[in-house]
């Protein structure tokens, strides 16, 4: 133990600390400053970030032993407060560059560095000192950070005023389709968004903390599990095993189709017979503080007996290879797609005839914030779970049964919630939490390190394709033939509904009459598959749009000309064989051909021998909803003080369903004249806020929206007079009129056949035209994206702000998806850097989205969905570039530079 004097926030203060704590847990532990964030904890993402004796610092890894005797600190606590921001949390807000919020206080800290410093930075000295400083930021695309520094040094300059630059709404008062300011913006630029770690710090000093033994193998059987040492080592209250599960022990996967051949119970919440994959939670070990826990959790000893592991789709098919789950076989889900005529025939007779292989891998979400969460009995004797869930009401049915609790006694609450790009649609941490509480009858903590959080929560599931167009010599396609597998991990929780995904999008958003393909689900000891941004489409989409590059060289027709030959138009179906909700694609294509045509000059003139330049161009579709008559309840009331209060459970990972809540409320609210300052949200809470469904799929907006719309415009309808004036609360009372009113909508939408693939799966759509610019190093093979332009059409936009992030971000993590980003080595990809998630400098600065809003029929107030939308394609676009740049395709992904450097040197 060391005595410290410290100044922070001009405040001294002293602490008395073991030498080896780092400064973030002592700021945020000891000082309650919980506006500093524990992310990556290897200094790699600089959430932590903090300014010390003027130098930023990645507290997270900065020993107090180290921190100087009267060293002067600022948090994000003292750069500004609610009352007093600082230019660069205004402009912050203004720009929407607060997302999830999550490694936004490290960001705001690491810019005021560089102001102090230099208030006339350019744009790249600020993504240089970004970079230095390792920020890093999975929502955003860094474009509206960069933004925001440039603005608030423009206001620190004088050159502007707060008033100049705050957002100011319409003389008609309207908030969809503006840049109105997401409600949670002020407390996120302010470090006051309370995440889960941060509320962990206000629980009951009984509370015990979690830390699990998990699986060192990725397949075995478990012989003994002994318990004994770790029992009686200090502070600890119980070793919980599946012994101590009083329910089911196992999380349903709620299986989607018949024809699947497992039963969807085959993920254990702790393993009991078989270790299924790396990092299997086996027994959980709670005690009175994190180190107690964890020091216990190494003394229990597990015995197993090691099998082979199956850590691929070919090797999982293979012959010899073992049932991994005894009784169900590793291909477990099979599909067809059966659309016109019979493919073979016309394949012989086709003018001009491409195949090809192509594999799309385990793509880490990679999540500034690891998993966390906390469970509780109340005084009602309910089991309170909080975590990270974008979908409460699912998982609380998913897991009810294996804890062992009856529903009506079980609520799941989201805390507010970093990013999480899709993995939370399945639980990971919830079930654990709920049987820690049961066994120990106290309120439990568990917080993963990012280790836990890179090698145990779900991934991508990988695609292993083979895809044949067949096409006449004028390029009009004809047939399509395909044949996919999924790697789906040893879980089976929505692998058939992603394999059907398969059916649906490889071709998407070409007239293909005539179709035949067969898809399957794997079972695998690597990863478990769980959803991810695009969710099957960035798989499927790949194979199809370098294949249509592949088919336009071959036919000698520019890529963009082949593209514009096959689109959708009036009558066309889609690979499903339905309509589509509209079709948009060709003015899309026809607002992007005059920037492709410069892009085609820019980048022959920009070309040289060392650095090689291209541009690629892809398409991207998606659907707004999960498959069918997907449905989702929201509620709206009018309270005494005239304010409406909204229930809805729009789940939010930073995608803004705050703002989507209050932009499609206040437009249906619009006939009383209401200020968006008077409609109140109540978001997340399965015991107050209906079944709105998981916040996943791109459904929100349609779904939830429309849910949102319906309710509101039944309360208005109740307001409203003979006279077309409104009744006042009391004047609802006095006539015992209802005050709260609950909004149900179904998607006009069906099923598609397992057998065929046919069907009208969404309701809505989104399409993307990507276009980027790529450099290629001729000597190292590196390729960088220098410059996209995205064509989107969203439908009708309900906030600026957001959907351009949603893009930015989007896109960005598509940039990784095609270049860097794998997770596939267990002993190499162990966290953010390994992984290789995209830092400042590898996502360009010039970034053009042109939007095309085409009203849609079913769309809340003619909106679509958007945040899978920019993840659909434009990995595919960057391969294509990166082919027109220097001659090598690949087609598996990433394109590593070892890779296209081999390729050059093949040639």
């Amino acid at each position: 133990m060391i005595k410290k004097s410290i100044v922070v926030n001009g405040v001294t203060k002293t602490l008395f600390v073991d030498p080896e704590l780092d400064l973030a847990n002592a700021l945020r532990g000891q000082l309650h400053l919980t506006g500093t964030k524990i992310g990556c904890g290897k200094a790699q993402c600089g959430a932590c970030s903090v300014i010390m004796n003027g130098r930023v610092i990645r507290s997270c890894v900065t020993k107090m032993k180290r921190v100087p005797d009267n060293a002067e600190i600022t948090t994000i606590e003292g750069v500004g407060s609610q009352n007093t921001l600082h230019p660069l949390q205004l402009a912050w807000m203004v720009h929407g560059a607060a997302q999830c919020g999550f490694c936004t206080p490290g960001f705001i800290v690491s810019a005021k560095a560089l102001l102090d410093a230099n208030v006339n930075v350019t744009r790249e000295e600020v993504r240089d000192w970004f970079q230095k400083n390792r920020n890093v930021c999975r929502c955003t695309g860094y474009k509206p950070l960069v933004d925001a520094v440039m603005d608030a040094a423009r206001l620190m300059r004088g050159e502007i005023t707060k008033e100049d630059l705050w957002y100011k709404l319409p003389e008609d008062g309207q908030v969809f389709g503006t840049k109105y300011i997401r409600p949670s913006a002020l407390a996120k630029v302010t470090g006051t968004w309370d995440f889960g770690a941060d509320l962990g710090l206000s629980l009951p000093a009984e509370t015990l903390h979690l830390k699990l033994v998990q699986a060192k193998v990725s397949h075995a059987n478990i012989l003994s599990i002994d318990t004994s040492e770790a029992e009686k080592m200090p502070g600890v209250y119980k070793v919980i095993t599946y012994k101590d599960v009083k329910g089911k022990n196992a999380i349903t996967g709620l299986i989607t189709f018949p024809s699947n051949k497992g039963d969807g119970w085959d993920r254990p919440i702790l393993n009991d017979k078989k270790v299924f994959q790396f990092g299997d939670a086996i027994a959980i070990v709670a005690a009175d503080t994190p180190d107690h826990a964890r020091d216990a959790a190494e003394k229990v000893k597990v015995e197993l007996e090691v099998l082979p592991a199956y850590m691929s789709v070919p090797a999982a098919m293979a012959d010899d290879a073992i049932e991994i789950h005894p009784g169900t076989p590793n291909v477990y889900f099979e599909t067809k797609i059966s659309k016109g005529e019979e493919t073979q025939p016309i394949m012989e007779k086709a003018d001009v005839v491409v195949q090809d292989d192509f594999y799309v891998g385990r793509q880490p979400h990679l999540p500034i914030e690891p998993d966390v969460g906390f469970a509780y009995f109340d005084e009602e004797g309910k089991l309170i779970i909080h975590s990270k869930s974008i979908g409460i009401h699912l998982h609380h049915a998913m897991i009810a049964p294996g804890i062992g609790v009856d529903p009506d006694q079980l609520v799941l609450v989201q805390n507010p919630t970093g990013g999480t790009f899709g993995y939370k649609f399945s639980p990971t941490i919830e079930a654990l939490l709920g049987v820690a509480a049961v066994a120990t009858g106290k309120p439990v903590y568990l917080e993963f390190n990012y280790y836990q959080q890179t090698t145990y929560t779900g991934k991508r599931s990988p695609f292993f394709m083979n895809v044949k167009f067949g096409a006449t010599k004028e390029g009009k396609l004809l047939a399509m033939e395909s044949d996919w597998s999924v790697d789906h991990g040893p879980y089976s929780e929505f692998g058939d509904l992603l394999t059907m995904r398969g059916s649906q999008f490889i071709g998407a958003g070409y007239y293909i009459p005539n179709i035949r393909g067969n898809g399957r689900t794997v079972c695998t000891n690597h990863a478990w598959g769980s959803a991810f941004r695009g969710y099957g489409s960035p798989q499927s989409e790949f194979a199809s749009e370098v294949l249509m590059d592949e088919l336009a060289e071959k036919l000698g027709i520019d890529p963009f000309d082949l593209r514009y030959k096959n689109i959708y138009r009036p009558g066309d179906t889609t690979p499903t064989g339905c309509q589509p909700d509209v079709y948009s694609l060709e003015a899309m294509m026809d607002k992007l051909r005059p920037h492709y045509l410069e892009a085609k000059k820019r980048v022959k003139e920009l070309s040289a021998d060392e650095v090689k330049r291209g541009v690629g161009i892809s398409i991207g579709v998606y659907g707004a909803g999960l498959d069918g008559a997907d449905t989702s309840e929201s509620a709206a009331e009018l309270t005494a003080d005239g304010v409406v209060t909204i229930y809805n459970s729009w789940e939010d990972h930073g995608q803004g369903a705050d703002m989507g809540t209050l932009g499609t409320a206040h437009e249906a609210l619009r006939p009383l004249g209401i200020k968006p300052e008077n409609i109140k949200l109540v978001m997340n809470d399965t015991s107050i806020t209906p079944n709105s469904g998981v916040a996943g799929g791109s459904r929100s907006q349609v779904m939830t929206g429309n849910s949102t719309r319906v309710a509101c415009q039944m309360l208005v309808k109740a307001m409203e007079k003979a006279d077309g004036t409104y009744r006042t609360y009391d004047e609802m009372v006095a006539e015992g009129l209802p005050l709260k009113y609950l909004g149900k909508w179904t998607a006009p939408a069906s099923d598609c056949s397992v057998e065929t693939g046919q069907g009208n799966p969404f309701s809505c759509y989104m399409y993307a035209i990507f276009m980027p610019e790529v450099e290629v190093d001729m000597k190292t093979g590196k390729a960088k994206v220098v410059k996209m332009t995205c064509v989107a059409d969203p439908g009708c936009i309900v906030n600026r702000l957001v959907v351009d992030g949603q893009i930015y971000g989007g896109i960005a993590q598509g940039i990784g998806l095609a270049l860097t980003e794998d997770f596939e080595d267990l002993n190499k990809h162990i966290d953010m850097y390994s992984c290789g998630i995209p830092y400042p400098k590898d996502i360009p600065d010039d970034f053009n989205i042109l939007y095309v809003e085409t009203p849609r029929p079913h769309g809340p107030f003619g909106a679509s969905g958007s945040g899978e939308l920019p993840l659909t394609s434009p990995h595919a676009s960057i391969i294509n570039a990166i082919y027109n740049a220097c001659g090598v395709r690949i087609t598996k992904l990433p394109a590593l530079p070892e890779k296209i450097l081999a390729g050059l040197q093949n040639k």
